[in-house]
């Protein structure tokens, strides 16, 4: 297997604290994004939506989703489970990855890519150019709003987000928070919940290299 990627990125950091956490090294490439690398036509014959991470298997099978590259490793590598112990668990996990990116990743997209020059005609990761719409930051940062009162409501008294263990829903959202940064739009004071669950969580985790 390679993976291809760029640990800077929200959806490889997602990945690589996946990794980190349960110790799996992989062949490894960097595809730096600020350079555009995933624009060669090399990465496109490989994912022609240009995203990353990227995972090869050895039979040239490609999985461009950081989820689907997070189940399929959960299962080569099941030690310091990250999907929860039980069936149930296992669906409360995905169904937290989803709802984090729904509304918390896309709220934080909505911002940062209809602003600025090196996202002008790339407002969404699409393979036909779109434009930017300043009207949407003030959308997006009203998400992203929402998305911090409906985690700091369900994080009020608990540790994680599934269950009394890390779990990947752990690690999205908390990229999440820490992209949220990046518009400008950090964890509330008042939002105690999610403050302490932060700490906890970034305790839990290795740092990434």
């Amino acid at each position: 297997m390679k993976l291809y990627t760029d640990p800077t990125a929200p959806n490889p950091m997602r990945l690589h604290y996946f990794m980190a956490y349960k110790n799996i090294e992989l062949d490894t490439e960097i595809v730096s994004l600020r350079e555009g690398n995933n624009f060669t036509e090399e990465f496109r014959s490989k994912n022609p939506l240009r995203t990353l991470p990227l995972l090869e298997l050895n039979d040239k099978t490609v999985l461009t989703d950081t989820i689907a590259i997070c189940v399929y490793l959960e299962h080569l590598f099941p030690s310091r489970p990250l999907f929860g112990e039980t069936d149930l668990e296992f669906a409360q996990v995905i169904g937290w990855c989803h709802r984090n990116y729904s509304y918390g990743v896309e709220a934080v997209g909505e911002v940062f890519r209809n602003q600025g020059d090196f996202f002008k005609d790339r407002a969404l990761p699409l393979k036909v150019p779109v434009a930017q719409n300043p009207d949407l930051i003030d959308r997006g940062n009203l998400r992203i709003d929402e998305f911090y009162n409906e985690l700091n409501s369900h994080l009020t008294n608990r540790s994680h987000i599934v269950g009394d263990k890390l779990t990947q829903a752990d690690i999205d959202t908390l990229v999440t928070c820490h992209i949220a940064n990046w518009v400008n739009k950090p964890i509330p004071e008042t939002h105690i919940g999610i403050r302490n669950w932060f700490g906890i969580v970034k305790n839990e985790l290795p740092a990434l290299k």
